[in-house]
């Protein structure tokens, strides 16, 4: 009979101990749940970046906003730094002045090209668009996006050609 005490008491403070690790454990596991919200949370502020402050105020735009991973670029334009349309008429250097800018955002990112997820052109004249494309093969030299282009009437000014907008997932 002692024998068959001793077991059982054994047995119950195997059990309370089990339950109670078991316990430690989950209060453990949701304080890691916690601290990863709190991490998620502040990640997601949104962070804005204007490449000519005061063109992109008086249009009233952001160029970029990065929230975790996430970069979203508005569509460049071919302009100088007081927002004068450059290259009128040349499709190709327009391309190019679009490309340009959007390095110096990718690059404000820590980002490239190869980070880009997302290209989405827009044209006002598509034929020349695809005769001038291939431009594109040295902007992307690993691989392209996924994207549209999209053949529009017009841009917000009639000497722009073509706009460029992207999203960026950037590499922990």
């Amino acid at each position: 009979m002692k024998t068959l005490n001793n077991q059982l008491t054994l047995l119950v403070i195997l059990f309370a101990f089990a339950f109670g690790l078991q316990s430690c454990e989950q209060k453990q596991k949701e304080e890691t749940k916690e601290v990863e919200k709190e991490v998620i949370a502040k990640s997601e502020k949104p962070e804005y970046f204007l490449l000519r402050p005061e063109v992109e105020k008086a249009y009233g735009y952001s160029h970029a906003v990065k929230i975790g991973n996430s970069i979203k670029i508005s569509g460049a334009v071919s302009m100088d730094d007081e927002g004068n349309p450059t290259a009128i008429g040349d499709i190709e250097q327009q391309m190019k002045n679009c490309y340009s800018d959007l390095k110096k955002i990718l690059k404000h990112y820590g980002c490239t090209f190869d980070d880009v997820v997302v290209e989405n052109i827009f044209t006002t004249n598509m034929p020349l668009m695809l005769e001038k494309s291939g431009y594109r093969a040295e902007i992307y030299k690993n691989h392209f996006p996924t994207g549209s282009w999209i053949g529009v009437k017009e841009l917000a000014l009639p000497e722009f050609m073509v706009e460029i907008e992207l999203e960026v997932h950037k590499p922990e």
